[in-house]
């Protein structure tokens, strides 16, 4: 590993082809490295007025990230689940797919890769639209019931208010309308066979394909703690209310 003197006279191309996720860092910064391939760390950081120890010390803390697994999140309250899958969100949506936009407006392809980046441009704003859509949608449908479902086992609803809510959009109706939102990603494993490129491609490529790749196992976990785990905890919680409030009926 550099020393921190090696690491800021090295060049940002070295860097970034060394450890793909430095590209991820410097977009955080608003650096693009495809501007400065051969231009020192320490020139770059000077040009946008950072401090090169704090860029080091945000990758390091990035090499540090850990997701709970799905065991984990498993053990959690609905509440906390739910959290967890917003945090997420807004990660996908303030982080990733910014940083991907950026790469694929921003890099001048070289002539082979000109027609598959032209087609990435009218594609890939479309994936976002619809994933931003399909996200709005999650959070104000599926998000909202499971906190009114909350809030009818504390009893902040009267019974038969409840009764009528619990009754209309039940859960298990939600979780066959959520569909996993990868038919756009379908047409960009096409569009790059797989994410499959010579070890000859250019630098700017190798980055966009592992971060389109990383992005696409990204959302097939989300998918699946979100199909394996949170519907099927709604889906107990709202049981649990329908049979709270009916067992109340019963007795008054």
């Amino acid at each position: 590993m550099y020393s921190n003197r090696d690491f800021e006279k090295s060049s940002v191309g070295e860097l970034v082809s060394e450890n793909y996720v430095f590209a991820a860092v410097l977009h955080y910064f608003g650096i693009s490295f495809y501007q400065y391939p051969t231009d020192s760390l320490e020139k770059v950081c000077r040009r946008h007025k950072v401090n090169p120890r704090t860029l080091i010390a945000e990758l390091e803390s990035w090499a540090m990230r850990v997701d709970p697994t799905p065991e984990e999140l498993y053990l959690n309250p609905i509440e906390l689940l739910v959290a967890y899958l917003k945090k997420k969100h807004y990660f996908f949506v303030r982080q990733e797919l910014p940083f991907l936009s950026n790469l694929i407006s921003g890099i001048q392809p070289e002539q082979n890769f000109g027609a598959l980046m032209a087609d990435l441009r009218i594609m890939f704003p479309l994936f976002v639209e619809d994933f931003i859509h399909h996200i709005h949608e999650e959070e104000s449908r599926l998000f909202k019931r499971i906190e009114i479902l909350q809030d009818i086992e504390d009893g902040h609803y009267r019974i038969q208010d409840a009764l009528t809510i619990l009754e209309k959009d039940p859960i298990h109706l939600l979780a066959d309308q959520h569909e996993i939102h990868d038919d756009e990603m379908e047409g960009i494993r096409r569009l790059t066979r797989d994410y499959f490129l010579e070890e000859s491609a250019p630098l700017t490529m190798k980055v966009l394909y592992h971060e389109l790749q990383n992005f696409e196992k990204e959302l097939a976990i989300h998918a699946k703690i979100e199909d394996e785990l949170l519907f099927p905890k709604a889906v107990e919680l709202e049981k649990e209310a329908l049979r709270t409030i009916r067992k109340k009926i019963r007795t008054n």
